[in-house]
């Protein structure tokens, strides 16, 4: 941050420059970011991707089914159409096995990509680079491309489920059919034996899938919150980028992890500089071009946030009410755009829109236009 023309003066707690002031030191990352050379981006930012969730590792092998021979009997003959059944059910689970074998496989391999791809980023945004770099520019799409890859796989994960369903739905009608064959008269001595065994692989069958199904679903459970996270986290390293300095891990992010780990409440609020009883946390000063306050403007937010994670916000404009009614409306538009820009900051970062509200006003004691962010 450019700290030429910077004039700090003390108000309360609160630290004012010229520029940006904050009386805290810490920032929310966004939900919603853009892409870093300036292009909307699908929407995921992370400013340190963390390990993703294990995969599963059983290997599901259908438990095979023990031949039988011709009684000549009705039951004996629905006990070999139950076992052509029973077969071809294994047959699907073998199959659905390989297909989610194969899918683990590719997730894993996608997602080393992915962190590779933001390992590099971070690594250079930590020792700062120029602004909107072209080369963190193509490892960003890169990385999004990889992170598409793993929502593309989860999309087969969810496909695999409907299948494994229906072979469940099978295989306990299976069950329920060979019970009732063991009530049909008729029956000799082999064929009871013979369904007693196909009962027992039938049963056995029921559970491989059930445990198939289960462990499929916690993968795309686990898979699916991690790759929502990761696009937020995307969010947040995209404004990084655009800026050549790395602001931190999102905003939605560290207010759940505030309140996992359950956060100190945050101090009360010393006097307020607009005389609302409120002191701002942050004052961005808008008296020349380019101000740079997002960094500022995360930290202080990112702090807010641990203190108190379901924290809401309040971004006000405020103008200049001196030089007449047509010099305030002006001022009084600039600053609305002013505090637009400030809130699609904290989108960036990783703040909900939802936790945003605006407002705007005029002060006798602004000099230049200022926006202004408080925690409600």
């Amino acid at each position: 941050m450019d700290l030429n023309g910077f004039r700090p003066i003390l108000l309360g707690a609160a630290l004012f420059l010229s520029g940006c002031t904050f009386a805290d030191n810490s920032l929310f990352p966004t939900l919603t970011g853009t892409d870093p050379s300036g292009g909307a981006t699908s929407g995921s930012q992370a400013a340190g991707a963390r390990t993703p969730p294990a995969l599963g590792t059983t290997n599901f092998e259908a438990p095979g089914v023990t031949e039988g021979r011709e009684t000549g009997t009705f039951v004996g003959q629905k006990a070999t159409e139950l076992r052509g059944e029973l077969r071809r059910l294994q047959t699907d689970v073998s199959k659905n096995n390989g297909d989610l074998q194969s899918a683990r496989a590719k997730t894993v391999a996608d997602s080393q990509g992915y962190h590779a791809s933001i390992a590099g980023i971070n690594s250079r945004l930590q020792v700062g680079t120029t602004p909107g770099n072209p080369i963190l520019v193509d490892q960003f799409n890169q990385a999004l491309s990889q992170l598409d890859r793993i929502g593309d796989d989860i999309t087969r994960m969810n496909v695999l489920t409907t299948q494994v369903t229906a072979d469940s739905t099978l295989a306990n009608f299976l069950s329920e059919n060979t019970r009732a064959a063991l009530r049909l008269s008729g029956a000799v001595d082999e064929d009871h034996r013979q369904l007693a065994i196909l009962q027992d692989e039938v049963d056995r069958t029921v559970v491989l899938i059930d445990r198939l199904l289960k462990e499929l679903t916690d993968d795309i459970q686990r898979q699916t919150v991690y790759v929502s996270t990761e696009r937020a986290n995307l969010n947040t390293l995209s404004a990084a980028i655009k800026n050549g300095e790395m602001f931190g891990s999102d905003l939605s992010y560290r207010a759940l992890t505030a309140a996992t780990i359950g956060m100190a409440p945050p101090m009360a609020a010393p006097q307020a500089s607009l005389g609302d009883g409120r002191r701002p946390l942050v004052v961005v000063r808008f008296d020349r071009p380019d101000v740079a306050y997002e960094q500022a403007l995360y930290n202080a937010v990112s702090r807010a946030l641990e203190r108190r994670p379901t924290a809401l916000f309040e971004v006000v404009a405020v103008a200049p009410s001196s030089g007449g009614a047509g010099r305030v409306a002006l001022n009084s538009n600039q600053a609305r755009r002013n505090a637009e820009s400030v809130r699609g900051s904290l989108q960036r970062m990783g703040l909900p829109q939802t936790r945003v509200s605006m407002s705007s006003r005029t002060s006798d004691a602004a000099q230049s236009n200022e926006v202004h962010v408080f925690l409600n």
